[in-house]
């Protein structure tokens, strides 16, 4: 059996990361390398050091099965390409409700006391919040308009109440706006440049946004000065509309700006067409206070700025 003493100054820790292959647990997974912790990888993947599913209970305690951690993270989703439709979330959604249950199972069982997880600003709701800035203690999980909706909204409920109701686990959960950055964008510019990409126009609607690296150095963060029972909202300080930022997408990459259509043409696909139906700002000045982070990116065109230079170098 290997064995690591959990280390209280918060570096060095044996970090069990679950999610390690995705987009996400990429960018975590360098960004506690270089913080000097040391991770395993766990997930589906033949790529990932422990090779489980979340959602089978028995594999993945075998899998985990003399091995011990210091903290745990549940970064996993079932996405390869960004949801369209509602059904394109169910798998996630399983993951976040049983997949978090045998998770927390698995924590316990390799001595973790950590336990951070990913969660997601939509979790207080799909729809206009209007120009109120939601802060962490505004109600999170609040009933979905329809079973669909309920669906999404439930899985992410269940997974905090879990995170934060276990005995014995310092549970922290960080509620991230929408992802975009390395690895993330790329899969947006052919269709931008073949222009199959249509957008809405926002008409005032905005929503939270997060580079992918930002968001990663907030994983790092929470393992590291997290406060054990709270939730913290992640994103830049600049929010923007689903359109808009697609729009600069497109200008920051040099490529074809994307054609407007009313946004009820998008209802077919319904999953997207509720996400740019959205309204919703949040605050992030409780992670700034209590876990010292800050974008470096504190607007959209800020990250895709950095992500072409990087690309170009």
């Amino acid at each position: 059996m290997t064995t690591n003493q959990s280390n209280d100054s918060g570096r060095g820790r044996s970090i069990l990361l679950a999610g390690a292959g995705g987009v996400l647990g990429r960018h975590i997974t360098r960004a506690l390398t270089q913080a000097g912790h040391k991770v395993t990888g766990l997930g589906r993947g033949g790529r990932n050091d422990l090779q489980a599913d979340l959602t089978n209970r028995d594999a993945l305690l075998r899998a985990v099965d003399g091995h011990h951690f210091d903290t745990v993270i549940h970064a996993a989703t079932a996405l390869r390409k960004p949801p369209m439709r509602h059904r394109d979330m169910h798998a996630t959604n399983a993951l976040r409700t049983d997949g978090t249950v045998h998770l927390i199972e698995a924590a316990q069982a390799t001595g973790a006391r950590r336990f951070v997880a990913e969660s997601m600003v939509f979790g207080y709701g799909y729809g206009d919040h209007g120009d109120r800035v939601l802060v962490e203690d505004d109600p999170f999980g609040p009933r979905g308009r329809s079973p669909e909706l309920e669906g999404h909204i439930a899985a992410m409920r269940i997974k905090e109440q879990l995170t934060f109701g276990t005995a014995g686990l310092e549970g922290i959960a960080l509620r991230f706006g929408l992802f975009y950055g390395p690895a993330g964008t790329d899969a947006l510019l052919p269709m931008l440049r073949k222009r199959q990409l249509p957008v809405p126009a926002d008409h005032g609607r905005v929503l939270p946004w997060i580079d992918l690296t930002d968001a990663a150095r907030a994983v790092v963060a929470a393992v590291e000065r997290g406060r054990p029972g709270q939730a913290y909202n992640i994103a830049d300080r600049t929010p923007m509309g689903f359109g808009a930022h697609v729009r600069c997408v497109a200008e920051e990459f040099g490529l074809p700006k994307p054609l407007t259509v009313p946004l009820w043409l998008m209802r077919p696909m319904s999953y997207a067409h509720t996400v740019m139906s959205t309204t919703l700002r949040v605050s992030t000045a409780k992670a700034e206070r209590e876990l010292g982070w800050t974008p470096a990116h504190p607007a959209t065109r800020d990250g895709l700025a950095a992500m072409r230079a990087a690309a170009l170098t």
